[in-house]
């Protein structure tokens, strides 16, 4: 017994689906929706994964704030000379520059060789008891050449004038009120020149507040000599 009417028809049409491809493309529908499936699923487990991730101890490593310091950087100087000495510290540098900053202000500062040594040349010639002399020599050890201030420190010793050197001829002639470096100045203890019309009580004023500053110069710098002496014996 053959086929029956429907069950041709319904040949006819797998063949004619075949033929036109349609059998195919359901096919290749199926294959995406396997492959979406397959996403989803890796998707889903990426995220299981993570939130069980987010359940486990958390290491954290902290770092503690360093304590920042700020430090003072000395002023760049050049090479001293071998004779300066006595040498101010650190320390007695900044009374010195101090002292010297005052004699700038109060009139009673002498900058540059030609005065200093003009003035030593004029101190009367002493011994050790000698206290009447002008000043207070302060010289930069930091010069070149150096034969510009080898003759100072000879010149004062032979007049009993207490001297002292410091690192920087920069920062000396910041000190007293020039922009120049300065290689020797000489703090005195009264006022250099006569005062002008109306600075009558000023200088009066200035002169007794300066006299304990002229005094503790002093002091420091013979101090500093005699330790030197000191280290030499």
């Amino acid at each position: 017994m053959g086929p029956t009417k429907p069950e041709k028809k319904e040949k006819k049409e797998k063949k004619r689906s075949d033929e036109a491809g349609v059998g195919k493309v359901k096919k290749d529908k199926k294959d995406k929706k396997d492959k979406k499936d397959k996403l989803k699923s890796a998707v889903t487990a990426a995220i299981e994964d993570q939130e069980q991730a987010t359940d486990a101890p958390i290491t954290v490593t902290i770092q503690e704030k360093t304590t920042t310091t700020t430090t003072t950087v000395a002023p760049v100087v050049g090479a001293l000379v071998p004779f300066a000495k006595p040498l101010a510290d650190e320390k007695a540098t900044k009374k010195v520059m101090k002292s010297v900053r005052k004699a700038a202000k109060n009139k009673t500062l002498k900058r540059g060789v030609k005065e200093v040594v003009k003035s030593l040349r004029k101190s009367p010639a002493a011994g050790p008891g000698n206290t009447s002399f002008p000043g207070v020599v302060v010289l930069a050890g930091d010069i070149s050449p150096m034969d510009v201030i080898s003759h100072i420190p000879v010149l004062c010793e032979d007049v009993n004038v207490p001297y002292i050197f410091v690192a920087s001829r920069a920062e000396l002639g910041a000190a007293g009120s020039t922009k120049r470096p300065t290689s020797v100045v000489m703090v005195t203890e009264k006022r250099v020149g006569g005062a002008k019309k109306g600075e009558k009580i000023e200088e009066e004023e200035g002169e007794a507040d300066f006299a304990d500053v002229y005094k503790d110069l002093v002091k420091l710098v013979e101090k500093e000599s005699k330790a030197q002496l000191k280290l030499l014996v």
